[in-house]
């Protein structure tokens, strides 16, 4: 007797859903994750030169560090929402 298997379609991989994709949809998520990607870079440049003001004018250590502190939260806070940006971009409708 022949075994009787059923073959289901295996799940399209990320390459093979982007090709499926319409042109416009595709170009247009495309600029969108790069315009995610341009406010990450303005906003973690702002963070540095914030912070580097702040030193500057920090009259003493204490102030110095916060000021550190503070520059490098701004830089991790502007990566996670450039993240959070992409990856609501990446789930499907």
């Amino acid at each position: 007797m022949e075994k009787v298997q059923s073959s289901a379609p295996p799940p399209p991989s990320t390459s093979d859903a982007r090709q499926e994709m319409p042109a416009v949809s595709r170009i247009k998520k495309d600029l969108l994750s790069f315009g995610a990607s341009l406010q990450e870079g303005f906003r973690y440049l702002k963070a540095s030169l914030v912070g580097q003001v702040k030193k500057m004018r920090a009259r003493s250590e204490k102030e110095a560090s916060e000021a550190d502190l503070q520059a490098s939260k701004m830089q991790v806070e502007a990566a996670d929402a450039a993240e959070d940006t992409k990856k609501h971009l990446d789930e499907p409708k």
